[in-house]
């Protein structure tokens, strides 16, 4: 965190504010792109504070936030417990699947009991989506690669199927490839819960601007959904191959009134998959989580 040297005049008032810089980082994705619209062209703008903007992907990010690089972080929920040390985790701006997720894609179509037999690319090992799998088939074997090139690489044939998340979900059909599993559909199926995918998660070093932080979050995702058509077309820079309908759908699948607050059941299904994460010996660490 930077406390900024410039000064900004409070309205109405002949006092001067501090500048307080609040390092965030997320995703180069549409969906993220849109929440954090209202933050990142300053139509939402919260007196003391100002927010930067990092892109990473987000296996990166959830390694950054072990090292508590910084103020506001996207994660995977699968990364929380090995952060909730430095981070707490707001509660809005959750990626939660309602029936839908990450999905095993391959170019055949295996059967479930088949697939569990494959060694499967996936995103990273701290993603939700790799939690997932590990959970809906143990100690199935696994190889890291870049979110982007597992579709590529599954079609060259250097893996007989892959986890797939973001954009890859709407467009993994367009390549020729088979869904084996959507992991959001079975968690379901098991649980009675939407999957919480992805949070974003605040620096506790904030303290008592941890609220502020969080309520400017909160604000700027409102903005995006009563300005839909604007934040879409910001957000459009960062859909990957993705023609506007195909953004739009994918944005509403991610950011929604869900986005805005979790909801007793998304809170509950947070708790859920990483109690099951820890009890499975997936995850070492037991989740404390403390919303903010």
């Amino acid at each position: 965190m930077t406390v900024v040297s410039e000064t900004t005049k409070a309205p109405d008032s002949n006092s001067s504010i501090q500048v307080r810089e609040i390092a965030v980082a997320h995703s180069p994705d549409s969906d993220d792109a849109f929440m954090f619209y209202g933050l990142a062209t300053h139509k939402v703008r919260t007196p003391g504070l100002r927010f930067t903007h990092t892109l990473c992907d987000i296996e990166t990010l959830n390694q950054k936030a072990r090292e508590g690089v910084y103020d506001v972080t996207a994660i995977s929920f699968h990364a929380y417990p090995y952060i909730q040390d430095k981070y707490a985790l707001m509660s809005c701006g959750g990626s939660v699947g309602e029936g839908y997720g990450p999905m095993i894609v391959s170019p055949r179509a295996f059967t479930v009991s088949e697939i569990k037999t494959k060694r499967i690319a996936v995103p990273g090992t701290l993603t939700t989506a790799y939690l997932a799998l590990q959970l809906f088939a143990p100690g199935i074997q696994t190889e890291v690669v870049p979110f982007d090139q597992i579709i590529p690489q599954v079609l060259e044939g250097k893996y007989e199927a892959g986890l797939i998340i973001h954009e890859g979900q709407l467009t993994y059909d367009k390549s020729g490839l088979h869904r084996v599993v959507d992991l959001g559909r079975w968690w379901q199926k098991v649980t009675g819960l939407p999957l919480p995918l992805g949070g974003n998660a605040v620096r506790r070093a904030l303290g008592p601007e941890m609220p502020a932080v969080t309520a400017a979050l909160r604000e700027s995702i409102q903005y995006a959904l009563d300005h839909r058509e604007e934040a879409l077309a910001y957000a459009m820079q960062f859909a990957r191959d993705l023609d506007p309908q195909s953004a739009d759908k994918f944005v509403g699948m991610y950011v929604n009134e869900r986005t805005l607050d979790y909801g007793p059941d998304g809170r509950e299904a947070v708790r859920r998959l990483l109690d099951m994460g820890h009890k499975a010996g997936i995850i070492g660490p037991e989740a404390q989580i403390d919303w903010v």
